[in-house]
């Protein structure tokens, strides 16, 4: 065993060598570097989109909602309209009649977000007088994509008509809203949305002008409107062609006030929601289709779809929020910032998980780490119109950590594969498992600190061994002395114990260490075992002096000596050489109790034990005393017995 313990501070400059010698400033860099290449290339490919676009959804639903837009009312063709009209297509009769009760109550201007490229008869006539009013804006759609073109219809005035398209996400949600459209003739179409907001805003005094600040900008008032890039906020490939925005809705079901066809046919609508309002046409009936997914669609009934011209409504009232200085047009930030919060968040992360070993600091930092990101984008979400990508940071943090965790769970794995490769083999497997936990200050300072404990000491002493070796060859002496230690050492570690040096043809056993014993019970079963082992070993000499017998070898003795008391365990020596060692009286009462009074040797193996030892056997031995003794280099007498054999089998209690 000293042997062995001689060799750690080599022992711990190889497992150094064998290791990668990295910091953990070094761990983090690559941690970081490895996480954040990763989830960028992830998110270069669209890897990350729809994660960060369900965030955005969440973001808009919890968002705090506005009160209706008073500026606006939508007439909703619903189903029990077209069942009241008993057909649909309406007629242009009953289009006309719509657009002359709106008319009535004067409103700013009106929008038909429904097609009307040739005539329903009866009533074309009435319907062209109708549309050629001034602030009337029609539809058309611009063929992007899949879409085909749908004309506008023939009365209406080119400058009075809007496309209708909706740009959609991969998940068909509409986030999103067209200002602008290339046309295949190469001109501009304006949306529906735009061209309403813009009729609207002529009143106020606002006209669409070209930003000073940046260049194709258009901008309204104080707003400018900053076109959609692929890459904008959470999106990682969106389709941005033409001019588009981000739609910042103003709630769900509530947000734009909303009457049916029939009510205003019958003239039930209340002038208020008409007059000097933007006024919408457009389908509501699901058989319809006009219909579209949006962020609030979770929380909506039936089919959980917004009409189309109610996403129009939300885009003019944006629109206008944003000319009128009443509510922001969303603003995202540039690559690089985005490039930073995700390595920042990363090496916060990687810093973290190095230094907090503890697994409930770790997820508490982590997890607290998370709820930052997240509460901080929302907060920049609701209150500055920020949106900024949440799930890549949220994911930098969760995988560096991982990653850091990962790297010092196979770090120790190799350390511990390497001390217990070296030393398991020819330590007790409790020494290895303490140099294991006390790896930390031996790889840095090459020893163990002291530690006090109640432990049992056992001394063995073999008598007669210089006998033996006068009749043996040295190699002999070696395998027979080696055949006897290995029968020792089987019956100590079987009960706990370990051996802590082999003195020639002695042996020093400790039953206790390396762990330390608090309670009781625990020292007690120590000395219990101890006393078992020698009992153990006395019976295994028997059937090794009927070998020695066998090859004409003399008959052996064994004394014993067991103590319990308070040690110091720890490492012993310098850097060139360290012991595991045990220290204190107590192992020299062990010591002085084994080798006193040798020429009593009423049996084979004698075993002699103090008071200290014996309070702690209870009834489970047979003892004889043999009164007080004046032990070597002990003031004081000790008073010993000797262990006769043990009254209960020791698997009947430990």
């Amino acid at each position: 065993m000293e042997r062995q313990l001689s060799k750690l501070p080599p022992l711990f400059s190889r497992i150094q060598e064998r290791l990668p010698d990295w910091t953990g400033f070094n761990v983090a860099v690559v941690s970081v570097v490895i996480v954040s290449g990763s989830l960028l290339g992830v998110r270069a490919i669209g890897g990350l989109e729809r994660l960060e676009l369900a965030m955005y959804d969440l973001m808009v639903r919890q968002s705090p909602e506005l009160p209706p837009d008073e500026r606006i009312t939508v007439v909703a063709i619903t189903e029990a309209d077209i069942q009241a009209q008993r057909r649909w297509p309406l007629t242009d009769a009953v289009l006309a009649e719509v657009l002359r009760n709106l008319q009535a109550q004067q409103p700013r201007v009106i929008g038909l977000d429904l097609y009307r490229e040739f005539a329903v008869e009866p009533g074309s006539e009435a319907l062209t007088e109708q549309l050629q009013a001034s602030n009337v804006v029609a539809i058309e759609t611009i063929p992007v994509g899949t879409l085909e073109a749908v004309p506008p219809p023939p009365a209406s005035p080119s400058e009075q008509v809007g496309f209708n398209n909706l740009p959609t996400d991969l998940d068909n949600v509409v986030r999103r809203a067209f200002l602008y459209l290339p046309r295949p003739d190469g001109g501009v179409g304006t949306a529906l949305g735009m061209q309403l907001a813009l009729r609207y805003l002529a009143v106020e005094g606002i006209e669409p002008i070209e930003s000073s600040r940046y260049a194709n900008t258009v901008q309204l008032g104080d707003a400018p409107f900053l076109q959609l890039t692929p890459t904008s906020g959470g999106y990682e490939q969106a389709d941005a062609g033409g001019y588009q925005m981000l739609l910042n809705y103003r709630g769900a079901e509530e947000a734009i006030a909303t009457v049916t066809l029939s009510e205003v046919l019958a003239g039930e609508v209340d002038p208020e929601l008409v007059r000097d309002r933007i006024v919408l046409i457009g389908s509501s009936a699901t058989s319809l289709l006009d219909r579209k997914p949006t962020p609030h669609s979770v929380n909506l009934s039936g089919d959980g779809k917004v009409p189309g011209v109610v996403i129009h409504a939300q885009v003019v009232s944006q629109i206008i929020d944003a000319a009128l200085g009443d509510r922001p047009l969303f603003r995202f930030w540039p690559a690089w910032a985005e490039v930073v919060s995700l390595i920042a968040s990363a090496l916060l992360s990687s810093i973290v998980a190095w230094r907090l070993r503890h697994p409930i600091l770790l997820i508490s930092c982590i997890g607290g780490g998370i709820v930052l990101i997240l509460g901080g984008g929302f907060a920049l979400f609701a209150t500055q119109s920020l949106w900024i990508p949440i799930i890549t940071p949220v994911l930098g943090v969760l995988l560096t950590a991982a990653l850091i965790v990962t790297y010092q769970s196979y770090d120790d794995h190799c350390r511990r594969q390497i001390v217990m490769q070296l030393l398991g083999q020819n330590t007790s497997p409790e020494i290895a498992e303490a140099l294991w936990q006390g790896r930390d200050k031996l790889l840095k300072a090459g020893k163990l600190p002291g530690i006090r404990l109640t432990a049992t000491i056992l001394f063995l002493d073999i008598k007669g061994f210089s006998t033996v070796s006068e009749k043996m060859e040295p190699e002999e002496l070696l395998d027979w002395l080696n055949d006897i230690l290995g029968e020792i050492t089987s019956e100590v570690l079987s009960r706990e114990g370990i051996v802590n040096k082999f003195t020639g043809d002695g042996v020093l056993a400790i039953f206790g260490v390396p762990l330390s014993r608090i309670q009781k019970a625990e020292v007690e079963l120590d000395a219990q075992h101890a006393v078992y082992c020698a009992l153990a070993i006395s019976d295994r000499l028997t059937a090794l002096n009927q070998r020695n017998h066998d090859q004409g070898l003399p008959d052996i003795q064994m004394r014993i000596g067991i103590f319990t008391g308070p040690v110091v365990v720890g490492s012993l020596g310098g850097k060139d050489r360290l012991e595991y060692g045990v220290l204190g009286d107590s192992v020299n009462t062990a010591s002085r109790l084994e080798s006193c009074e040798k020429h009593r040797q009423p049996t084979d193996c004698r075993v002699l034990i103090a008071k200290e030892t014996l309070q702690y056997l209870g009834d489970r031995f047979e003892v004889e005393g043999w009164g007080p003794l004046a032990l070597k280099g002990k003031q004081q007498m000790i008073e010993v017995f000797r262990v006769v054999k043990h009254r209960i089998p020791e698997e009947a209690v430990l």
